[in-house]
């Protein structure tokens, strides 16, 4: 049993991330702006505050073995073109602060969702995706995505960068794969619950230690 540190616990693929921690026994606290609003997993420990702020990152983080991040650079929807919500280098600026505060409070096990098509992986990804990444709002996002992976690679911390393909709330009908770029053809989608399950995974069996596996649902 650890204690976790989740930051995003209250998005969608997050809310699972404390569910699948929870009922695996660890001790689990999220750092989320609204505890009153969001219906935790009991035994779920809520820290007001938000991962812009680096004191708040400090008080949630006191006593954490690991960091789970599902944090994500937001839009007013899922379409391409709508309106971004969050500032543009909000993954990377919690990112830089959070191996700050680790640094001071010894914490060495971080593990972060991503998207396939970041950093050098973009070059795998079709013309029309690389097209529509250049033209549309999703832009943000994945540089946002590629700041949290250079200051990882650069860090000192044991991490691990999830890089899922397309995210899905439907139930998948195959099981949850991983695998570096080329091992294997990817699906192409990725239930949520399962990666929600993988991060833990990761965690608990120190895998993909300073590496970033593409994850995806066999059958999505």
């Amino acid at each position: 049993m650890s204690t976790l540190l989740v930051l995003g616990g209250s998005g969608r693929t997050g809310i699972h991330v404390l569910s699948h921690a929870a009922a695996r026994g660890h001790r689990v606290r999220a750092l989320v702006r609204d505890p009153a609003a969001l219906d935790a997993p009991a035994g779920v420990e809520l820290v007001a505050g938000t991962p812009a702020d680096i004191d708040d990152i400090r008080r949630a983080a006191e006593g954490a073995e690991a960091v789970i991040s599902v944090l994500n650079n937001a839009r007013a929807s899922d379409n391409p073109w709508a309106r971004p919500v969050s500032p543009p280098h909000f993954m990377t600026d919690a990112a830089r602060a959070t191996l700050a505060v680790m640094a001071e409070q010894g914490i060495t096990r971080f593990v972060a969702t991503s998207t396939q098509g970041v950093a050098e992986d973009r070059a795998h990804l079709n013309p029309v995706m690389r097209g529509l990444i250049a033209i549309s709002n999703i832009k943000a996002g994945f540089e946002d995505h590629a700041g949290v992976d250079a200051l990882l690679r650069a860090s000192d911390v044991d991490w691990t960068l999830a890089r899922a393909v397309a995210l899905s709330d439907k139930p998948a009908r195959g099981p949850l794969r991983a695998a570096v770029r080329g091992a294997e053809k990817p699906a192409t989608f990725v239930n949520r619950r399962d990666l929600a399950g993988f991060l833990v995974d990761v965690v608990e069996q120190g895998a993909w230690v300073r590496q970033a596996p593409l994850v995806w649902s066999a059958r999505g």
